[in-house]
């Protein structure tokens, strides 16, 4: 039989091989592996078929340690069962991995291996997870590429099936989970056919069952437990045998050669690493590279991790050794070394060998380990004495651990054609880089490799494309250094990052810009234009904006740079490659519609003409870099931490670097620094139609128009591009502006959408950010104005709005409703508020390093935000509030102390007040002011006055808030949220409820609603809304409100002061509009259209009075119109068309009953 290839990414290619074998799949979605569950549930729905010649059952379960128990559960019952996870997640399926292989079940977990959490969160790749299983008995089994995770994904499920000994299967996340390569993909019939049968038999009937009943899971006693324990043995002595005999059967198959360890290099090497994982590959490339130049040096790449055996390693080392470096990737602080340098030392200590044996560690958090590194690894091996312990690709000047790495080498096989592509996240880059190497790989003879490299901003932020093709196999693990080819989609990169630097001799660069020819003269940086005229680059241009914007894509003008590279570059003919082009535009756009689909046609066709190339100046060879820019001073932590990370230059900061900061904090405020500028259109504005009611900034999610009021001096000395008119109202006497930060802009729209006079004077108006950067400076001068007392009630929409923001400019997507909200509640209490937030979208974009959002006031108070886990937010946030409320208790104490002893006079007379207003947060910013200063001028010398003023910044009362999104408030986290609810204590739980999982990429979650399509409910959610309101309502003493910032305003300001000034725990669930669910129009639009139709309905319940208030009327608008302007509901149409309205049906009926149910409480309050 012919080989079939395909090409594909690591998880597609796990999911592939795991279908097979797989009957029941326990799924929880977390990065990186929640794609493999995405495309087991995708084609379970489509009813693909196993080797059973069954459609595998998939069950979503409310987190990894449900998915775990579901997975035992089913085993126990006979079914074959896989699940997929990493990191956090896979420590929650720890308690169930001992049982599962305590009793001998057959199953396979398989693991983007992803760094844990511990200073800081990373969800990039390590094996800090996985290492934190190898106690569990569970077999465990390393693939360093995307071809062996097909192939030794399959080894797992043979053989666990034979061996009765549970499999982790684990590969690197995102490093070869994500990365696209051209593979062979192993038959279906051909795998059926390795199976033991005889095996799948004995465990079914082995099975409970209770027609032949047992007993399985007793409490043991000291007296049997050990020898019980012990009898496993024979099973795991038998395991690697059989794990050997699978992996013949596959190289059978395939021509491949696995073993348990693979030995490549030199057969009389005298220098050896010892390593797993896709370095594996780099260490090849880099072996081959080396032994061109005579040195003999190999690689030993360890597959079988456990059980681990120590004769098969030795037998795979050559008896040439002399000196072995044993790389890990994970960190054991205060160990003797890392797992597998252990394993290694133990084996050596038990033969007649004695090689040197050093350790070190690499790659922690997807660190970039390259060909450099691993000859610096060879050359340590060199010294008399190597370093021991020693870490690779950075620079530790603390402690001195690194090995130093050299000059790079290229050592991808000759006629590799190396391609970088800097996009923008959302802009749609991404997605045509993966259609390219799939159009590549699945039609030409040629190998492809892809990778993708992300900031944390939600879109908007930067990505990498790194692609490679060439005419033999690709082992080049890590990201292009240089390159062929380079791309640049947007322009304004241009002057933050070096894009040219890594250009080959005779390479392609092409711009996507607005400029003319002309214009390139003019806004080009110095050092891009010497590199392209000192290297010969083919320089070529395109405006793929305006192509985008006259074919009505927006912003998505991706196909058309992709048509553009395609005719550069001549990789495929032109015809072939527009042909290949059209046919994913189907695949990948098909689900939006046929109009979506002829859009994307004609971006092909136009970007296939709308290049040209720039003949270069023969004088920028000698382009003067421009005098630097006068800016304002920049704190240390900005110019030597923040700008070198936002620079795409963080991998060069050395350890001492973060000494100070090794805990993981991260100054507040530095988003503020970024400036961007990535909006290709801004709003402006017109002082003459403006009434001023501020309802453009109460809606901005990255506070970047705000309203600023001037005195008659400040008004006079402001630039000329500042435009202000004279306040109305309670503002008489100021004069008021309406100031926009173009730099910070994300160009949403929301502040038009939401505008009372949009369509009829237009205060606000969308404009070129290029026609309007007078507006930096006019920004820059008020940002810097003194702050003013508040003329309005700040609880009111347009006084709200005279309250600093102390979360601005964040990484969220454009448009996004979260981070509206979370701004709003900042502007309210933030100068006093605690932020426990739950891992999510929330904790990305309120959290990134190096850009904080986060800010503070002119005092120097804002909110002290801090990220736990997923899982754990509401308990998280419930031990802040129990922490703080232990430490007021105590000075409440002392205040009581000094009261009872203190003279009459100021300080009894404040001391007294304050006890009266603890508990208040606006009056106690005020008596806690009093109290210190009547203590310091008089003076008082007591001990409990010097322990309130040591203990001065607990005086004011503070506001304990909760954030997370429904994944985590209906799912993951709900045993907590309904604990900290159910506690009666002060704490406020905000839910910004997109209705998925955002974070994940957007899998259901039970506030996904019916018949939404979402991913691990590609044939539609079947189920009901879960009304969390509700059930946090039936306690009877919790606040509980809906709101919808873009349907009620007011309401929403009314829920916000009254869970905060309600002494209990309070609970506020936020609809909030996500670009998950393919919105056809503005996110404030939508949200608004969700509430009119009855889809969201708008309430509160105070249980001061036990009121409860429908704050929604009678629904007015088309409930199917609304659901039918999102893709996520119109797309099950497309795909399941037989269901589509009979659950449309049940969609609606399941809101209207919602809305009936709330009108009966409500009329029973009156």
């Amino acid at each position: 039989m012919s080989k079939v290839m395909k090409t594909m990414d690591g998880n597609q290619a796990a999911a592939e091989v795991s279908y097979a074998f797989t009957e029941v799949a326990g799924i929880y979605p977390i990065t990186p592996s929640s794609p493999m569950a995405e495309h087991v549930d995708e084609w379970a729905a489509k009813g693909k078929k196993n080797i059973f010649g069954q459609t595998v059952k998939v069950v979503e379960m409310q987190s990894e340690a449900g998915a775990a128990g579901t997975v035992h559960g089913s085993l126990a019952s006979g079914a074959l069962t896989t699940t997929y996870t990493a990191s956090q997640g896979l420590l929650l399926m720890i308690p169930n991995m001992y049982k599962i292989a305590g009793e001998l079940l057959p199953c396979v977990l398989h693991v983007s291996a992803r760094c844990l959490a511990s200073h800081a969160l990373n969800i990039f790749g390590d094996h800090s997870d996985v290492m934190a299983c190898r106690q569990t008995g569970f077999a465990m089994l390393a693939s360093s590429s995307v071809q062996e995770v097909m192939d030794l994904g399959a080894v797992a499920h043979l053989s666990t099936i034979k061996a009765k000994v549970p499999f982790l299967h684990f590969f690197d996340g995102f490093r070869t989970s994500h990365e696209i390569q051209k593979i062979e993909v192993l038959d279906y019939a051909d795998l059926a056919k390795l199976v033991d049968m005889d095996k799948v038999k004995e465990f079914k009937e082995h099975a409970l069952n209770p027609e032949h009943p047992c007993t399985r899971g007793t409490a043991q006693n000291p007296d049997i437990f050990f020898q019980a324990r012990e009898a496993c043995n024979p099973y795991y002595d038998a395991t690697p045998a059989i794990v050997e005999e699978y992996m013949s059967e596959i190289n059978k198959l395939t021509g491949r050669d696995y073993k348990l360890f693979n030995y490549y290099g030199a057969p009389d090497a005298e220098k050896d690493i010892i390593a797993m994982g896709s370095i594996c590959d780099t260490i090849s490339g880099t072996i081959d590279y080396l032994a061109a130049k005579g040195e003999k040096v190999g690689l030993v790449n360890v597959h079988l991790f456990r059980p681990f055996v120590p004769e098969k390693l030795l037998e795979a080392i050559p008896a040439t050794a002399k000196k072995i470096a044993v790389l890990d990737r994970t960190k054991e602080p205060g160990s003797l070394g890392e797992p597998l340098y252990q394993d290694v030392c133990t084996a050596f200590f038990h033969s007649d060998r004695t090689p040197v044996i050093v350790g070190g560690r690499f790659g922690l958090g997807s660190k970039d380990t390259t060909p450099a590194d691993i000859i610096a690894v060879y050359e340590n091996l060199d010294l008399d004495t190597p370093k021991n312990g020693f870490t690779l690709a950075i620079n530790d000047d603390v402690t001195g651990h690194s090995l130093k790495r050299g000059a790079a080498v290229d050592v991808t096989p000759a006629g590799t054609k190396n391609c970088l592509f800097w996009g923008l996240g959302s802009d749609g880059t991404v997605g045509a880089n993966k259609n390219s190497i799939k159009i590549i790989g699945d039609h030409t003879d040629m190998y492809a490799q892809a990778y993708f490299a992300y900031d944390s901003k939600k879109s908007g932020g930067i990505t990498n494309s790194h692609l490679r093709f060439g005419h033999k196999p690709i082992r080049s693990p890590y990201l292009i250094d240089t390159a062929d080819f380079v791309a640049c989609h947007q322009q304004s990169y241009l002057n933050k990052y070096d894009m040219t630097s890594n250009l080959k001799d005779g390479g392609s660069f092409l711009l996507n810009t607005i400029w003319s020819d002309e214009e390139l003269d003019t806004h080009l940086p110095a050092n891009v234009k010497r590199d392209l005229a000192t290297k010969n680059i083919n320089f070529y241009t395109i405006n793929a904006v305006k192509i985008g914007a006259e074919l009505g894509l927006g912003s998505k003008f991706n196909m058309v740079l992709q048509s553009a590279f395609f005719m550069i570059t001549e990789i495929i003919p032109k015809d072939d490659a527009i042909k290949y082009m059209k046919e994913f535009i189907v695949k990948s756009y098909g689900k939006k519609g046929e109009k979506i689909v002829n859009m994307n046609y004609a971006a092909v066709d136009a970007g296939s003409t709308g290049f040209h190339k720039v003949e270069i100046p023969a004088s920028w060879a000698d382009a003067q870099d421009a005098p630097a820019a006068a800016t304002a001073e920049r704190p240390d932590f900005i110019k030597n931490i923040v700008d070198v990370m936002n620079a795409q230059k963080g991998d060069t900061l050395p350890v001492s670097a973060f000494k100070g900061i090794e805990d993981g904090t991260f100054e507040h405020g530095t988003a503020a620094y970024e400036k961007r500028g990535i909006a290709i259109n801004v709003p402006t504005w017109d002082p003459t139609s403006c009434i001023q009611c501020n309802q453009c900034a109460f809606v901005c999610p990255h506070a970047c128009i705000r309203p600023f009021l001037l005195t008659e001096d400040e008004a006079k000395n402001a630039p000329a591009s500042l435009k202000s008119v004279a306040g109305k109202g309670k503002e008489a006497g100021y004069n008021y502006v309406m100031q926009v930060d173009i730099m910070d802009c994300t160009g949403c729209g929301n502040c038009i959408a939401s505008c009372p006079l949009a369509g009829k004077s237009d205060p606000l108006k969308m404009v070129p950010i290029d026609d309007a950067r007078d507006q930096v400076e006019a920004w820059d001068y008020a940002i810097a104005l003194a702050p003013k007392a508040n003329p309005e009630d700040k609880y009111s929409v347009k006084g709200s709005q005279f309250q600093q923001p102390l979360l601005e400019f964040s990484g969220s997507c454009g448009g996004c409703a979260e981070t509206a909200y979370a701004r709003l509640i900042t502007q309210l209490f933030g100068d006093r508020m605690y932020i426990a937030n739950a891992t999510g979208c929330s904790s990305i974009w309120g959290g990134s390093a190096p850009s904080t959002p986060y800010t503070t006031n002119a005092d120097g108070h804002g909110p002290a935000w801090c990220n736990s886990l997923f899982e754990d937010n509401a308990e998280f946030g419930y031990g802040m509030y129990t922490g703080v409320k232990q430490q007021r208790e105590l000075l409440a104490e002392k205040v009581t102390n000094i009261v009872a002893n203190a003279p009459e006079g100021d300080v009894k007379t404040a001391a007294k007040a304050w006890l009266d207003t603890m508990f208040d947060g606006e009056e106690s910013k005020a008596t806690s002011a009093a109290l210190v200063s009547a203590i310091e001028a008089a003076n008082a010398d007591c001990d409990d006055c010097k322990y309130v003023l040591a203990h001065k910044d607990m005086l004011v009362k503070k506001s304990q808030w909760i954030f997370g999104g429904d994944g985590w408030a209906y799912d993951i986290g709900f045993g907590g949220v309904d604990h900290v609810l159910a506690s009666g204590e002060d704490v406020n739980v905000f839910v910004f409820d997109t209705e998925v999982y955002s974070n994940t990429g957007g899998q259901a979650s039970k506030a996904t609603p019916t018949a939404a399509i979402a991913k691990f409910a590609a044939s539609g959610k079947r189920v009901r809304k879960k009304d969390l309101g509700m059930i946090a309502k039936s306690y009877g003493y919790v606040y509980v409100a809906q709101v919808c910032m873009g349907a009620d305003k007011a309401q929403l300001m009314k829920a916000l002061k009254e869970a905060e000034a309600y002494h209990g725990p309070s609970l506020i669930i936020a609809y909030s509009p996500c670009i998950n669910h393919g919105l056809r129009t503005n996110f404030h639009i939508e949200a608004k259209k969700a509430v009119d139709c009855g889809y969201w309905q708008l309430y509160r319940y105070n249980p001061v009075g036990e009121v409860f208030t429908l704050d929604s009327k009678e629904p007015t608008g088309d409930f199917k119109e609304f659901i039918k302007g999102e893709v996520r509901y119109t797309s099950l149409a497309k795909a399941f068309p037989d269901v589509a309205e009979e659950l449309f049906d049940k969609c609606a009926a399941d809101a209207k009953r919602r809305f009936d149910g709330y009108k009966k409480l409500a009329a029973e309050n009156n």
